[in-house]
């Protein structure tokens, strides 16, 4: 348990050691300072989770995940004009508690199947067009720009990220957490909030820091990406994605036993609304609902719904309380391979989560998480999966 020991000093040298006073706020707002070339940026997540009723066995974990970034303005630093570049390094560690809970779509987003110190993120995104569109080129995270909205951001359970029809898709997972890929992303902001955004991605995985590294050889082709909507009043978006290379049928093989190759696509419609109240005391309500080909994946669908509460306490404006409920649809060829094992699956899995999350200093935010799982797959077992959270987060940075 030497990387427990580590998080533990870790997480006090940084809530003992933050990186801005509050009492320093006002000095600083008074001097204006102008923003630095280089900005340093931290962040610290620790989560005590366990399967407290359910699931495969009564396990608790804990999980941690540090992330450490710098942005450029290379205007700034090197008179290149319109440009800004990030470099973002990842470390997760912690056993697989979702093999004790025993989900298909997981129940915590930091859970990671080995542990690796990586290079996550490393870009360059040139602006143009007088700032109205911007191309950005290099290792990036899919989920920044596509397939996401805010009012499910502090949701823990995957499924509240990418969609899982989405997520499970390539030959090891889309550029998303723990591992991103190659890409070229074009942004376009139309009128004042309307936006359309396209990536090229490479279809395999892969940074520095992975077993085999940065493929630079898109052997298996690209995922290919689309979204435009609008963020007047919340987000209203829909989104398409392509594999450029046939994928494997998950179920379908030929005359020779090799899988059937199929066209691997899909779609997915994004709302966030804000529905009442100000900035302190503010209520979002999301819906998400995402379609594949139901061929190459376990999932042909699914849909995410739930709200988003800031103020929800008296006297608490920092405090966010969110639920929402997960349902992941099983393809049909997943299905039949469960069933040739012997075993039955629902034609769907079923997530409740609530959360409720609060700063309590400057530099530290504390998550109570619950979640209530209704499994599609079991090995003779109970179906239902209650599973407990703790996450706490610490943030430090040098602007």
């Amino acid at each position: 348990m030497r990387w427990l020991s580590a998080s533990v000093v870790a997480l006090t040298i940084l809530c003992g050691r933050p990186a801005f006073a509050q009492s320093d706020a006002p000095d600083r707002a008074a001097a204006a300072p102008e923003p630095r070339p280089i900005t340093f940026d931290g962040r610290y997540v620790i989560d005590l989770i366990g399967v407290a009723a359910g699931g495969e066995a009564r396990q608790t974990d804990i999980l941690d995940n540090l992330e450490l970034t710098a942005d450029a303005d290379l205007s700034r630093l090197v008179g290149w004009r319109g440009a800004k570049a990030r470099v973002h390094l990842l470390s997760n560690q912690g056993r697989a508690i979702n093999d004790a809970a025993g989900t298909l779509q997981g129940i915590d987003n930091i859970e990671v199947p080995d542990g690796r110190i990586k290079l996550y993120e490393a870009w360059i995104e040139q602006a143009f067009a007088g700032g109205r569109a911007a191309l950005l080129v290099g290792l990036a995270d899919l989920n920044a720009d596509f397939y996401q909205n805010d009012g499910a951001a502090i949701l823990m359970a995957p499924a509240f990220g990418v969609g899982s029809e989405l997520a499970a898709t390539g030959p090891n997972g889309p550029s998303i957490f723990p591992s991103t890929a190659l890409m070229a992303r074009l942004n376009v902001t139309i009128g004042t909030s309307g936006y359309a955004r396209a990536a090229v991605v490479n279809a395999r995985a892969g940074v520095l820091g992975d077993q085999y590294g940065v493929d630079l050889t898109m052997h298996d082709g690209a995922l290919l990406i689309a979204e435009a909507g609008t963020t007047r009043g919340g987000k209203l978006a829909v989104g398409l994605w392509r594999y450029t290379r046939r994928q494997d049928d998950i179920r379908v093989i030929d005359v020779d036993g090799n899988p059937v190759h199929r066209a691997a696509m899909g779609a997915y419609l994004l709302v966030d609304q804000h529905i009442a109240g100000g900035d302190a005391h503010a209520l979002s309500l999301f819906l998400r609902a995402g379609l594949s080909e139901g061929k190459t994946t376990p999932f042909r669908g699914g849909f995410q719904i739930g709200a988003h509460i800031r103020g929800v306490v008296p006297g608490r404006p920092e405090g966010r309380l969110s639920f929402g409920l997960a349902h992941g649809l099983l393809s049909s060829g997943y299905r039949a391979n469960v069933a040739d094992t012997g075993e039955r699956a629902a034609s769907a899995e079923n997530g409740i989560e609530i959360t409720y999350q609060d700063r309590l200093a400057p530099f530290l935010t504390i998550q109570p998480d619950l979640q209530y799982i209704r499994r599609a797959c079991t090995e003779g077992g109970d179906r239902d999966t209650l599973v407990l959270g703790l996450r706490m987060i610490a943030t430090f940075g040098r602007h």
